[in-house]
């Protein structure tokens, strides 16, 4: 029985999201203003009779595809928004799920961290080097979810909620994990948009 854990649908993808996503991307990268589904399953192995019925239901192009051995994960893109809903209904329906049938999302953990040193910004930066640079003096919010997957659609809502910097984005594993930097208020207005993102999960 395939259970699923993730399902999180984005009508148009922020810039720093797209561009972070397409450098890690497996497939095909997405660019900014695409719509995208995330979808996460268990057990991992799942995922590819998942990644197949989504292909073959519309002509959205795969970014990326996870397996692991407890969670399996792939997001699927398309600058037609159609196109992606479709294919989300027709994978619901193969799999005898409804939207219904996702976990709900929870904060694992949520911190706000203001006015950082040097030492601590360099540190960050040299581990994660997918995303921009943190700088001295900034506020970072740190935001931990299950499942991993809603932490995308967290951090969407927080770029398009105020300016700040997507410092890193993981969104495979047992916990979904986001980093973000800007000035204080700016990052207190994103936390919050992240939160009420993971707590409040769009539907199609």
């Amino acid at each position: 029985m395939v259970k699923l854990r993730t399902y999180v649908y984005i009508d148009s993808l922020q810039p720093q999201l797209a561009e972070l996503m397409a450098s890690v991307s497996q497939g095909f990268p997405p660019v900014p203003g695409d719509s995208c589904l995330w979808v996460e399953v268990a057990p991992g192995m799942a995922i590819h009779r998942v990644t197949d019925i989504a292909l073959k239901a519309t002509q959205v192009k795969l970014t990326q595809q996870v397996v692991e051995r407890a969670f399996g994960s792939m997001v699927i893109h398309h600058r037609d928004q159609s196109d992606v809903r479709e294919a989300g209904r027709i994978l619901l329906s193969r799999l005898g799920a409804e939207l219904g049938d996702r976990e709900q999302g929870t904060v694992a953990w949520q911190e706000i961290i203001r006015g950082l040193s040097s030492d601590h910004t360099v540190l960050i930066n040299r581990q994660h080097r997918g995303g921009s640079m943190m700088l001295p003096g900034e506020s970072m919010f740190i935001l931990e979810t299950e499942p991993a997957g809603y932490i995308v659609y967290a951090a969407n809502q927080a770029e398009k909620a105020a300016n700040i910097t997507l410092i890193d984005v993981r969104a495979v594993g047992a916990f979904g994990r986001l980093t973000l930097s800007g000035r204080e208020a700016d990052v207190e207005e994103a936390a919050a948009a992240a939160i009420s993102a993971v707590q409040n999960p769009p539907g199609t």
